[in-house]
């Protein structure tokens, strides 16, 4: 009997980014590399993707100083919406910018409970 395919990088980010209310989604490197992504026409995701290792390192530093341990994953508010960055290895991070309505708790609860299987895709 043969396991079940898993999914490619590809296809995760489609699914991810076809949940409601999901405006993006960057599966991105360490450095800001933009590894696969999904977004509106228009929204330039390699831009998007090199400003996320900043808002990662300034986290971490929050975390440093309130000795909260490593960066799991960060939720920001914004004005129209969320971003949640996830680290995801040593190496890869995810970025989902979700519209103000979004069902931000469902996606952080997948994101957690999948956690090492996307990792393992990058």
């Amino acid at each position: 009997m043969q396991s079940p395919r898993l999914p490619t990088i590809r296809e995760l980010v489609t699914a991810l980014h076809q949940r409601t209310g999901v405006e993006a989604v960057l599966l991105l490197g360490r450095d800001g590399m933009l590894i696969d992504g999904r977004a509106a026409a228009g929204v330039d995701l390699e831009q998007l993707a090199a400003h996320v290792p900043a808002l990662a390192a300034a986290s971490e530093e929050l975390s440093a100083t309130a000795t909260r341990g490593k960066l799991v994953s960060s939720v920001v508010e914004y004005e129209r919406g969320f971003a949640v960055v996830a680290n995801l290895s040593s190496d890869a991070m995810l970025l989902v910018l979700l519209q103000p309505r979004a069902n931000l708790g469902a996606l952080i609860a997948e994101i957690r409970q999948h956690r090492s299987h996307i990792a393992a895709l990058v």
